[in-house]
């Protein structure tokens, strides 16, 4: 049993570091990318035959969920349209072909593994971390369609990972940042967190991933990503899962918060993950410091040797069926990056709600001048290009959280209408600041590209999505 295959570090840079191609030689299970790790295709293929030359059966995995949390696209924003305006849309074939497509893509780019989808149902509208990556807030339809992603990318030869196990959907706190707590009862996370991952288990999930939530129904004192009552009683005995689980980034503070990383890789093998993501930026010395503290562990009675072979052997198991598939499962030739069959924003522009006071404001012979709210960068989705800013629309000002609307006020020529764009409005006091100011100044058109909340009053527009793609089928829809 190697413990190396436990172990699926991140990296800084473009190029793959000495230390980790000799720990790949050794045995490491595999490379977590990043977008700080893609600069571009030619490049990231390069990167990831290094990887796979330095050893053929590692896993290579990367966040891409076809929309705002996009690593392929991150530079420019994503040509996918994203969970939420799928589940808007409500056509489990489409959804289909947009997962495959991102399979294909990360195929022909050398990744064997997408951190997606997320199968979470936002049941919160103030999450501040899941929001438009979720299919809804309908358990039965975020399943259905977390289904037919599963089967679109796993048809390319892509694993799957279904997230955020058993449900980061009703949290009004980030685990990059904290330890969110579920407070619902045992019915309501049976009824609604866990349906759409036993719809995931049954289209053939390769991977799930835990998350850094307390839920108390499920156990009062754990993490999941510590918690055998939940990763084995429930998930593996109870669902039937016999697939891989993967921890969230053990960097996380949900995780690591007081602990440090080593004793939260103890932990997470122990109450019954497999393979563990521990960070984008790691190295040589955490990696060592991870092996030292499952000897240490093992030696104290803490971990159970037996527990990290198991999970060894479902990494190497997963591990040498990708490298098979690789091998002999060839990327079409006629496939063509950011083009799903079908799909152009006009049919996405179908997913974007206009209230019937925007449709009339719309119709005026005004001038229309835009607006960007810039909120601090999700953590998850990370700085990317979004919305129609990523598709060439110029706003007359662009206002952060520490800019005065004054400012911006000032740059609208006088009797425009202004169409204030920003993400998760109701969020933010100085998005809901701006969008009182200009309502106060003259006729504006508030618009949410993010996880609206109907009862707030700051989504004239929604778009749930604010990937490069709804940034064209925004415009669509709002052009006469």
């Amino acid at each position: 049993m190697n413990a190396l295959t436990v172990l699926m570090p991140g990296f800084d840079g473009t190029t793959l570091p000495s230390w980790l191609e000799q720990r790949l030689r050794d045995g490491l299970g595999g490379v977590c990318l990043f977008g700080t790790n893609v600069s571009s295709p030619e490049q990231l293929r390069e990167l990831t035959q290094a990887i796979h030359a330095a050893n053929p059966h590692a896993i290579i995995a990367i966040d891409e969920e076809g929309g705002d949390v996009s690593r392929l696209y991150q530079a420019e924003g994503s040509p996918f349209p994203g969970n939420a305006v799928l589940g808007r849309l409500d056509d489990l074939a489409l959804t289909e072909r947009v997962g495959a497509q991102v399979g294909w893509e990360l195929r022909a780019a050398g990744v064997d593994l997408t951190m997606a989808p997320d199968v979470d149902v936002n049941s919160n509208p103030l999450n501040p971390v899941i929001g438009v990556r979720s299919f809804g807030v309908d358990a039965g339809k975020v399943g259905e369609h977390g289904a037919a992603w599963i089967r679109g990318v796993q048809s390319t030869g892509v694993a799957a990972c279904a997230k955020h196990f058993p449900g980061h959907g009703d949290t009004a706190q980030d685990s990059h940042v904290s330890l969110p707590t579920v407070t619902a009862d045992a019915d309501t996370v049976r009824t609604r967190e866990l349906a759409p991952f036993a719809a995931a288990i049954d289209a053939g999930s390769a991977t799930l991933m835990s998350s850094h939530i307390l839920v108390p129904a499920l156990d009062a004192t754990a993490p999941t990503t510590f918690s055998r009552p939940i990763l084995r009683d429930l998930l593996r005995d109870a669902m039937g899962f016999d697939g891989v689980v993967i921890s969230d980034a053990l960097d996380m503070a949900g995780a690591s918060g007081g602990r440090g990383i080593a004793a939260a890789a103890v932990l997470a093998i122990h109450g019954g993950c497999d393979f563990l993501c521990f960070g984008t930026r790691n190295s040589d010395a955490q990696v060592e410091e991870i092996l030292t503290a499952f000897e240490e562990a093992i030696a104290d009675g803490e971990l159970a040797a037996e527990d990290l072979e198991k999970a060894a052997e479902r990494v190497s198991a997963l591990g040498a069926s990708l490298a098979a598939v690789r091998a002999g499962r060839p990327v079409p030739g006629d496939m063509v990056s950011g083009e799903v069959p079908g799909l152009d924003a006009a049919l996405a522009s179908r997913a974007v709600e206009v209230s019937d006071e925007a449709v009339a404001a719309l119709r005026s012979s005004r001038q229309v001048v835009w607006v960007q709210l810039e909120p601090s960068a999700n953590i998850a989705v990370g700085v990317s290009p979004w919305g129609p800013f990523a598709v060439g629309v110029s706003p007359v000002a662009v206002l952060g959280p520490e800019g005065d609307p004054a400012d911006a006020l000032a740059a609208v020529p006088e009797g425009a209408l202004v169409l204030v764009v920003g993400k998760d409005n109701h969020r933010h006091a100085f998005a809901r600041a701006a969008i009182d100011a200009f309502r106060a100044s003259g006729p504006t058109i508030a618009v949410d590209m993010g996880w609206p909340d109907p009862d707030a009053g700051y989504a004239d527009v929604s778009t749930v999505g604010a990937s490069r793609l709804m940034g064209s089928a925004l415009v669509q829809a709002v052009t006469p």
